[in-house]
């Protein structure tokens, strides 16, 4: 879909190799500014998992994930559809800066995110730096299980502990794509 020469939302589609196994993923990275609030439900429609993103070095976008994203989700996919915390350009956060109580900080840190996580009833939280190359994987194994095991029957809400050993014992080893009968992982990124 195409507005005014942008792209409101881009669509990739990938292949991951899950326990040996090929999984097709179908990704909508939707536009997250408010002219295209009402198209973005949209893309919402046919997905297995949400991710909700939000950039390390600007702590407004994790107060996003609160007081917009997370209930934009729910009142359009409802409270059962997984929702995994992301935060990105976990490369701008320095390792070793003292905080100073008293000032705010420039970086939203991990224990801030993990909260986030927490308080919307998301299954995973996860940090990734695209410049490094660094989480994403991680991520998107994480996104793909999440979705595996809402096919199996598992609830939703908390955390996921070890999604590969419980998914291995709910589907006894076998990690297949929807692609065979004509679906794909749905997944949308909300940024």
């Amino acid at each position: 879909m195409l507005t005014s020469g942008e792209a409101v939302f881009d669509n990739y589609v990938a292949e991951i190799r899950l326990d040996e196994k090929p999984v097709h993923l179908a990704l909508w990275d939707t536009a997250g500014q408010e002219e295209y609030e009402r198209l973005r439900p949209m893309s919402y429609s046919k997905s297995h998992v949400i991710l909700i993103a939000f950039a390390i070095d600007t702590p407004d976008s994790l107060e996003n994930v609160t007081t917009k994203w997370i209930e934009e989700v729910r009142s359009i996919c409802g409270p059962t559809i997984p929702v995994i915390l992301v935060g990105c350009k976990v490369d701008l956060r320095p390792e070793n800066e003292p905080q100073d109580p008293g000032v705010p900080s420039k970086w939203v840190t991990r224990e801030q995110g993990e909260r986030v996580a927490q308080e919307i009833g998301a299954r995973a939280y996860k940090e990734c730096s695209a410049l490094r190359i660094s989480g994403v994987d991680e991520v998107f194994e994480v996104a793909t299980r999440v979705s595996m095991l809402m096919r199996d029957g598992v609830p939703a809400h908390g955390p996921v502990h070890d999604a590969s050993k419980h998914h291995r014992r709910r589907s006894s080893g076998k990690v297949s794509s929807d692609q065979d009968e004509g679906k794909g992982w749905g997944c949308c990124v909300v940024c």
